[in-house]
């Protein structure tokens, strides 16, 4: 019981840590022209851009959790500038995030744009965690919508037995995405240094290290 309490204790001082003010924390700026197209496409000839360039398909293909048996995992599918261009310069994007039952979106940040999240299917509990340190929590369903705050740390779990959806509204085209028990173990963070911080032993932090630090990229 001691090492679940402890371990309880580190994941609070984590996202307590996580949610003191941002200094990087910014918007997108403003444009001077109606859209922007990608360098590829500069100099092309007016008629040859139509509604295509501005059409993104990337959510029509994405199978419900209801009708996927087996997955565990919380998915995350993503609409912004970096997968739909026409988005650059226009402060918005989207998300599709899907919650087989008891997952989790681990806490993170998104330190260029609040998120607006509508629950379409099922249920989730969220939160987040403002400057002063105070938890805001709420249990949503169907159609319930919640917003996070820009740049704080908050997550998203689906603690039931049935499936979740919901899609996320962003105020930037390139909100980012800050996890926040990769950034403090999965990004080389000397283990001493993480030890004193959250007041825990060297063998926790090397656990929580091999745990969450991304494979290297081949």
């Amino acid at each position: 019981m001691a090492s679940i309490n402890s371990y309880y204790s580190l994941v609070l001082v984590v996202i307590a840590l996580a949610s003191a003010p941002l200094t990087a924390v910014a918007g997108d700026p403003d444009i001077l022209s109606d859209f922007i197209v990608p360098t590829s496409m500069i100099g092309m000839p007016p008629m040859n851009i139509t509604g295509d360039f501005f059409t993104y398909t990337g959510f029509s293909n994405i199978t419900m959790p209801m009708r996927m048996p087996g997955a565990q995992n919380f998915t995350v599918t993503k609409a912004t500038m970096m997968e739909f261009p026409a988005l650059n310069g226009q402060s918005v994007a989207y998300a599709m995030l899907k919650f087989p039952s008891e997952s989790v979106n681990p806490p993170h940040t998104h330190p260029r744009a609040a998120e607006l999240l509508l629950v379409l299917d099922g249920t989730l509990s969220v939160g987040f965690v403002d400057t002063a340190g105070k938890l805001y929590t709420q249990d949503l369903a169907a159609g319930d919508m919640f917003v996070f705050p820009k740049g704080l740390v908050h997550y998203q779990s689906n603690p039931g037995q049935s499936p979740a959806v919901a899609l996320s509204a962003f105020g930037s085209s390139a909100p980012a995405t800050v996890s926040v028990p990769v950034s403090m173990f999965g990004t080389g963070v000397d283990d001493a240094v993480l030890a004193k911080s959250f007041k825990t032993d060297l063998p926790t932090v090397q656990k929580l290290k091999a745990a969450l630090t991304p494979p290297p990229k081949k």
